[in-house]
């Protein structure tokens, strides 16, 4: 989604030039990862990764995140092309032909026998590919973790001479890796077969391959595939066997339910399914525990839960007596402090750990268990300012509610199916209070509701669900929210409760009770942008507002790489987004690197700074958009021929437009030539401003902005954005112009703007 405007950027004329004819379409250069395979490799390892997707012909480098891993891009396979599929489908007929016509066994060399099974199996790959073209390109990396690498996901990023592809998961482990083996030919075909026919409930004869527990299982799944895992193991095992499917991509936009859904099967040398899990609690990916009743051999089988299947339907499962956290308690404490939490889980070191939160600021931290082989998986902790305290045993009536006095944070669980937990605070008329649980967003199975009662048990305000954009992982929003203006003087009850009337030693949760607290978080979209030197590049800021927070929010870099600029306003009052851009030098050694930028605000009469959060905007079954946060902003510049930039606006900042008027923007200009060959065109404005004309005079470009009355009020405000696009050559007499999009050189710095009064 585009937005807004200008200061001028440019170029010597003749660079202009170059660049407009050897650039495509900008639509067609950014590269697109769809999967990594293997996600993942341990400490210590070099092995070659797969990486499928469009737009990779001209990848030259592959980027992962964090210390101690690097990758170097091998080798990189187009899809065959009709034409090729032709002059196979050729050769092939004409070998059966030879085969068939002979009268003597052996008809065929064994050449000849290996070059049939070769072009079938292109064949083969052609048409599973044809489906795909989202993930029919390749490029084979390889990587290489140090011995010392942190373990953890990490992202990783391709790179052309044009672009930086968005990241994608790739994992650091810790146990030993065990690849799936590639797919034999009769496989790949049945696989192709049914994928082109849409026989999905017909399955493909399982792969079996056997592993050594402890350790890391990477695989993909083809339509119909079944993939099974054969171990020892022996009796008192406590066995973990975790999948991570969706976690790796987590979501895809043309498939339904929108991820990979796998499912875990255990079975015995018998047959005999001894578990099964679809999911984890609220998780697609499933997990499994098991306890092993005797010595012996057991499989582990993953499929999809409905026999789909495609190369990006990647998947890594942890299985052996690996600790793995289920639950905490509590799920956070208060900041300057440190908290004694309890664990629960299987194969864990201990019961109990210290979260020391004495330097940490407020936020969400990561908390796992530790053993000599390796890290549990990763629960999350809240770090807050309020005062808190513990939920008591008994608080499960109005009779028996517990006191509290605002503002607080409770810490409780929910603990018998069908339990309220009550809570009694003495409340005066008009005043407000925010009551919100965060509990799903903290890992907890909790599906939260609320209800607040006066002491009459009139029911002032309720709440099951509430969405949180900043959740981009969840789809279902099960935490509480409700903000309310007490009618009266008096007590006042509050109820939590399970929406599915469950409960149980995991279902924790943090209740806030208190006035507001006006606050903000910010998503920056998208993690990975492209930038020519000298010019300009687009990109959003969603404003994630809280308790009612409605201010202005200014924007500004940090730690930027010298030269490197942030033109436009920031997010305006009561909006949630705004789009700026960030603009390089002419010249930069570094052609990667990354940039933060914070968003500042008052408060309540005080300064509040905070980052703004790369993520993807990612599309989730054809219809579901969630902004999924990642690790780093990337920008890479582009080995193209050099902007000049021209620094200052020739005119007010920001630029005042009269409701029904025009206002005009001037800008520096190489001259003629530059009108002559290029063109200046609004990127998705807001509904009612336009372009009423460009004119030239001096070596500057007189921009004349039309606000139309009708469409836009006095008092709006936002960021304009201008692309500079290649005019197309003019028409030859006689022939029909080729029907192509502009290719966008870049962008001009972004410009606020302000509709005023006439």
């Amino acid at each position: 989604m585009k937005t807004f405007l200008p200061s001028h950027v440019i170029l010597t004329v003749a660079c202009v030039l170059a660049l407009a004819a050897a650039l495509p379409a900008q639509q067609n250069i950014m590269p697109h990862i769809g999967y990594v395979f293997p996600a993942g490799a341990r400490q210590g390892a070099s092995i070659q990764v797969k990486v499928g997707g469009q737009y990779l012909g001209n990848v030259t480098n592959a980027y992962i995140s964090g210390d101690g891993a690097q990758a170097v891009v091998q080798e990189f396979v187009k899809p065959l092309t009709q034409q090729q599929v032709n002059q196979l489908r050729e050769k092939l007929k004409a070998l059966q032909e030879k085969r068939d016509a002979a009268k003597t066994r052996p008809a065929l060399t064994s050449e000849e026998m290996r070059t049939i099974a070769e072009i079938r199996e292109k064949l083969a790959l052609f048409q599973k590919r044809m489906v795909n073209p989202a993930i029919a390109e390749t490029v084979t990396l390889k990587v290489t973790i140090a011995t010392n690498a942190p373990p953890g996901q990490r992202e990783l990023r391709l790179k052309t001479p044009a672009a930086l592809s968005q990241p994608l998961v790739f994992c650091i482990g810790q146990l030993p890796e065990f690849d799936k083996p590639k797919p034999s030919l009769a496989e790949r075909f049945q696989a192709a077969k049914a994928q082109r026919n849409a026989a999905l409930q017909t399955a493909v004869e399982p792969v079996e391959s056997r592993v050594t527990l402890p350790c890391v299982a990477n695989g993909q799944i083809l339509p119909g595939g079944v993939d099974r895992y054969k171990f020892e193991a022996v009796k008192g095992q406590r066995l973990v066997i975790a999948a991570a499917a969706r976690e790796l991509i987590p979501y895809l936009a043309d498939a339904v339910p929108g991820w990979f859904q796998s499912v875990l099967s255990l079975y015995d040398t018998q047959g005999h399914e001894l578990a099964y899990a679809g999911h984890y609690r609220f998780h697609p990916d499933p997990v499994l525990f098991y306890e092993v009743p005797k010595d012996g051999q057991y499989t582990v089988q993953i499929r999809d839960s409905i026999y789909r299947g495609r190369e990006d339907f990647v998947y890594r499962v942890t299985m052996g007596e690996v600790p793995y956290v289920t639950g905490i308690f509590p799920l956070g404490g208060p900041a300057g402090v440190k908290t004694k939490v309890k664990l629960a889980g299987w194969n864990l070191p201990c019961d109990e750990l210290t979260e020391d939160a004495t330097d940490l600021a407020p936020g969400v931290y990561p908390l796992c268990a530790r053993t000599e082989k390796c890290l549990s998986n990763h629960l999350p902790f809240e770090v807050d300012t309020l005062p808190e305290c513990l939920a008591l045993k008994s608080n499960h009536s109005q009779a028996k509610a517990q006191t509290v006095t605002l503002p607080v944070i409770i810490n409780g669980r929910i603990e018998q199916p069908g339990q309220w937990d009550v809570f009694r605070f003495r409340g005066r008329a008009g005043q407000d209070i925010v009551a919100e649980v965060v509990a799903r967003r903290l890992d907890s199975p909790l599906d939260s509701v609320i209800r607040l009662t006066d002491d009459k048990g009139r029911q002032i305000a309720f709440n099951d669900d509430c969405e949180d954009k900043g959740a981009g992982l969840q789809t279902q929003y099960a935490d509480s929210y409700f903000r309310v203006t007490l009618p009266d003087d008096g007590d006042y009850y509050l109820y939590l409760g399970d929406a599915q009337q469950e409960g149980g030693p995991d279902y924790a949760y943090r209740l806030r009770l208190s006035p507001p607290r006006p606050d903000f978080a910010l998503r920056l979209v998208p993690s990975s942008l492209t930038v020519r030197g000298g010019m300009s590049v687009p990109f959003v800021i969603h404003a994630l507002r809280k308790d009612g927070f409605s201010n202005e929010i200014s924007l500004a870099l940090k730690d930027a790489p010298p030269g490197f600029t942030l033109s436009g306003g920031g997010v305006p009052a009561n909006q949630d987004q705004v789009r700026l851009t960030i603009s390089a030098p002419s010249f930069f050694g570094e052609k990667v690197c990354n940039f933060q930028v914070e968003g500042r605000a008052v408060i309540q009469d005080k300064k509040v700074v905070h980052p703004a959060i790369p993520a993807e905007d990612m599309m989730q079954a054809f219809a579901y958009r969630h902004l999924v946060s990642c690790q780093e902003t990337e920008v890479t510049l582009v080995d193209r021929p050099q902007f000049k930039r021209v620094l200052d606006l020739l005119g007010p900042n920001p630029v005042r437009i009269p409701a029904g008027g025009t206002a005009r923007v001037r800008v520096r200009t190489p001259g003629n030539s530059f009108t002559n060959n290029f063109e200046l065109q609004l990127s998705d404005p807001p509904d009612g401003i336009s372009i009423q004309s460009v004119s030239l005079a001096d070596a500057e470009a007189d921009i004349v902005l039309h606000c139309d009355a009708a469409k836009i009020k006095p008092g709006s405000k936002g960021n304009l954005i201008i692309d500079v696009t290649a005019k197309r050559p003019p028409a030859v007499a006689g022939k029909k112009r080729a029907n192509q999009p502009r290719a966008t050189v870049g962008a001009l710095p972004a410009v606020a703007f302000e509709v005023v009064p006439p």
